[in-house]
């Protein structure tokens, strides 16, 4: 769950920096928003979580 919850902070932190310095706009945000809540809710919702923690668990596993 932690895992999680800091993932969404992460891409939410991200969407707002897009929007304030690359020129993401508002629009383009909130429908890369409606598909991600189209995809939780889709079947591929249980392969799109697993790559994430997968991902995770690479990234955390790497010794600089």
């Amino acid at each position: 769950m932690a895992v999680n919850i800091s993932a969404a902070v992460l891409l939410a932190v991200l969407v707002v920096l897009f929007v304030r310095k690359s020129g993401l706009k508002a629009g383009h945000a909130i429908v890369c928003t409606l598909l991600g809540f189209y995809l939780a809710s889709s079947s591929m919702a249980p392969v799109i979580s697993e790559v994430a923690a997968n991902v995770a668990q690479l990234i955390s596993g790497i010794r600089l």
